[in-house]
């Protein structure tokens, strides 16, 4: 007798146990069932309405991301004839026809870009839907949990003695004993299903809040790109009201504006040849480290680091500088490793069409630092932090550029700062740019991934 007196208080002490630290739930209904049955707190006709939104914003979202598709493949045709292109000799036809395609391209791309918020949007909203059910349910549970500990705590006073005389029979007995390890098993199966909803809740949240951050970053990206649209436009009418729609205009400006890039790059190079600087390999990384990352998404590399015949030709020093990739205007550019912005500027400002124009320079954290030069638009202010990949502006075709590319340069950091530099070439106006000893200049594909 006293064996089973035993059994059955350790049935009724283990239910209490088992709810211990769980703030969700077991249904007010009946505990024993099948997961997928309707919770008391959300009406039936409710959770159709709520399932049809749900299907209706799937449809909305593929059919979205069929445009999104579609819009691609435009993209893609576009950029295809640009690359072409580019191969073509510098002409005004050629100049006019560049900046009209990226002015396609860039419209589709906002297109594509506007299509990718809705997709956001509609997203976050379903997320909604399945987050207000997954609280319903456990609000129901909740109800249902504290309705079976006030049933429990009801009769954890009566000791076996006096639930047995309670009995008809030693039959009713054991059916009782049934019933409490029925009622065990039950909440058990109730507690599994109540962990698998609070992680279903904690998981919608967190997608929740990346998507939202995903659409501001998406909504700053429009904003930029209708500024690089407006660029390409500007662009277009300075190119036709300066040669007034003339091949031998455009060509003695195209001939005067590499004189004064000669001349001002000139002064550039043998003030930094005067630099006195000794490269310590211990401060920067080693070759093939790859502690850089890609700062465009599609590599196409125009001209490489150092001498070669178009350096020669292109470049008073005979040697280029850094690495140039050739992207369509508009094109997102990234930081190639995490670190600090310390300087952002336009050369143009002062002495158009010399230098690097539109610039961003960053200080990495790794010994290096790095400059995107010619770009549309900036995004990134002096001072800020940046991460890798992150986007600080989009390509273009600012300071001395004959066609649309991104200038990337890496320095050793010790050796390289911003400054004001007065230029003879330019009448004496003062250019603010990165300034490095020659010694300081670093080839970027000895940082950058294999291609």
């Amino acid at each position: 007798m006293n064996q089973l007196n035993n059994t059955y208080k350790k049935i009724r002490k283990n239910v209490p146990a088992l709810l211990s630290g769980i703030f969700c739930t077991v249904c007010t209904m009946a505990l024993i069932g099948t997961a997928g049955f309707i919770y008391p707190n959300t009406p039936f006709a409710v959770q159709i309405a709520q399932a049809e939104t749900i299907d209706e914003l799937q449809k909305k979202i593929e059919e979205r991301s069929r445009n999104i598709e579609q819009l691609n493949k435009e993209i893609q045709t576009y950029s295809e004839l640009t690359d072409k292109t580019s191969k073509e000799a510098l002409s005004l036809q050629k100049v006019i026809k560049d900046l009209e395609q990226n002015a396609k391209i860039m419209d589709l791309d906002i297109k594509r870009l506007r299509q990718k918020i809705e997709v956001a949007n509609l997203d976050i909203k379903r997320l909604d839907i399945n987050i207000d059910e997954s609280e319903e349910k456990i609000s129901g549970l909740q109800d249902g949990i504290a309705s079976s500990v006030r049933e429990i705590q009801r009769t954890e006073n009566f000791s076996f003695i006096e639930n047995i005389l309670g009995q008809r029979n030693l039959t009713d007995f054991l059916s009782e004993i049934d019933s409490q390890l029925t009622f065990n098993g039950a909440i058990q199966n109730r507690i599994t299903l109540v962990r698998g909803e609070k992680q279903k809740l904690e998981t919608n949240k967190n997608t929740q809040e990346t998507k939202k951050k995903d659409l501001v970053k998406m909504q700053a990206e429009l904003s930029d790109k209708k500024k690089a649209v407006e660029y390409t436009k500007s662009e277009q009418s300075k190119v036709l009201k300066e040669t007034k729609n003339q091949e031998k205009t455009f060509q003695q400006i195209l001939k005067d504006k590499l004189a004064q890039k000669a001349s001002f790059e000139k002064e550039i190079f043998e003030f930094e040849s005067k630099i006195k600087y000794t490269l310590n390999p211990s401060s920067i990384p080693k070759t093939g480290s790859t502690v850089l990352s890609w700062p465009v998404e599609k590599v196409r590399i125009t001209q490489r680091f150092g001498k070669s015949v178009a350096a020669k030709r292109l470049y008073v020093s005979g040697s280029h500088n850094g690495m140039d990739f050739g992207v369509p205007i508009g094109t997102k550019i990234m930081a190639a490793a995490g670190g600090t912005v310390l300087g952002v500027g336009d050369t143009d400002v002062a002495c158009k069409g010399v230098s690097f124009g539109r610039w961003v320079f960053i200080r990495h954290d790794n010994g290096l630092s790095s400059i995107y030069a010619h770009l549309s638009v900036i995004s990134a202010t002096e001072g800020q932090r940046v991460e890798t990949g992150e986007t600080i502006g989009y390509s273009g075709n600012t300071g001395y550029s004959t066609g649309p590319h991104l200038h990337l340069g890496v320095y050793a950091s010790d050796a390289i700062k911003v400054e004001n530099r007065p230029s003879v070439s330019c009448r004496g106006k003062i250019l603010r740019m990165p300034i490095a000893p020659i010694e300081a200049y670093l080839d970027p594909m000895a940082y950058l991934p294999a291609i």
